[in-house]
């Protein structure tokens, strides 16, 4: 794994070694915005309260006693690819790896808010991690703050995991142990690590991490507003090759990679092998699934004359959404789904 900080931690899979579908836990990255808190399970509780008919609460092996439900999801951190904006940003620099697929087993977030009792009035579910810290970076609140982040009240019916599994083991300490949410479709800071309570509430959250940070500008008739990161963008990766990686000319190349969307499937991807002059159809990967990423390859027939050359990956999804040529600047540091060059050298 690459180190992108120490403390917290931050690491990413060198995007280089996908080789499957599904993303093993070592290999997945991790975005953590304060320590890992330290958790006994023993003692630990999820509360549910605001909103609700009835707050209530839930042990650990109460959890694991209820029906259980798997489902496979992507997720992707928001900041993923920041190191390919020019000049350069603030934030973590991560290159292409912020990103997995795996399989998640735990209870249904809905179920758990029947089992309260939402009232008429519920807009929203807020979801709050154990971990937490101060915020060194101005606008800052006062004292220490938990990692939130909220949930349309339709959304955390419908399709939203509460998972205590991650690909058929325990959920990892770094992924959120005992209990983290999964929303599917939606970049990975909704899913928030190391759950603690999930607060019904009737007006839109205004914390930190969901009016400061991980927000961005979107346009409309009334003027711009700042709007919540949620649902991730149409986006296609190269893999392999790598940023500068020497290939031989005039022979056959397997350039290969993933793509992903929010609220949708990828049904296309496309390749550029001359910085976006021309464009040729990838051949999707058999795995398919909703709310997951879908591999790809294109067999390259690379120049018989040395030079360099561009490489881009495009996708379309069912909505009809193609990935973009150039980033969108409103977007901040934040939802880089424009193509990503990666430039090769052909050799003898």
């Amino acid at each position: 794994m690459i180190i992108r900080e120490k403390e917290p931690a931050n690491l990413e899979m060198p995007f280089g070694l996908l080789d499957g579908w599904i993303t093993p836990n070592e290999q997945f990255y991790i975005r953590s915005h304060f320590p890992v808190p330290e958790v006994d399970f023993k003692s630990w509780r999820l509360k549910i309260e605001g909103a609700v008919a009835q707050p209530v609460e839930f042990s650990y092996n109460e959890l694991r006693a209820l029906p259980a439900k798997t489902l496979l999801a992507t997720l992707e951190c928001a900041g993923n690819s920041r190191v390919f904006l020019v000049p350069k940003v603030k934030g973590t620099q991560w290159e292409l790896g912020a990103i997995g697929n795996a399989e998640w087993t735990g209870v249904s977030l809905g179920e758990l808010l029947r089992k309260a009792g939402t009232k008429e009035s519920a807009l929203a579910v807020v979801l709050e991690g154990a971990d937490n810290g101060a915020i060194a970076e101005p606008p800052r609140p006062t004292g220490k703050v938990h990692f939130a982040r909220s949930v349309p009240l339709g959304k955390a019916m419908d399709d939203v995991l509460l998972a205590f599994q991650m690909n058929g083991q325990p959920l990892p300490a770094s992924h959120g142990f005992p209990l983290r949410a999964i929303v599917p479709g939606w970049y990975g800071v909704a899913s928030v690590k190391w759950l603690q309570r999930i607060i019904v509430v009737e007006r839109p959250f205004n914390g930190y991490y969901e009016t400061v940070d991980y927000a961005f500008w979107e346009g409309g008739a009334a003027g711009s507003r700042l709007v919540p990161i949620t649902e991730m963008q149409v986006k296609a990766v190269i893999a392999r090759p790598g940023s500068n990686e020497a290939i031989a000319a005039g022979e056959t190349y397997r350039v290969s990679g993933a793509a992903w969307t929010g609220g949708a499937d990828v049904v296309r991807v496309e390749l550029s092998t001359d910085g976006g002059g021309s464009w040729q159809s990838a051949s999707l990967g058999e795995e398919a699934a909703p709310h997951c990423w879908r591999l790809w390859e294109f067999d390259w027939q690379t120049p018989a004359t040395p030079g360099r050359c561009t490489l881009l990956a495009r996708a379309t999804d069912s909505r009809g959404r193609i990935q973009p040529n150039e980033r969108d600047p409103d977007r901040g540091t934040y939802m880089i789904n424009h193509c990503l060059p990666i430039e090769v050298e052909i050799g003898r």
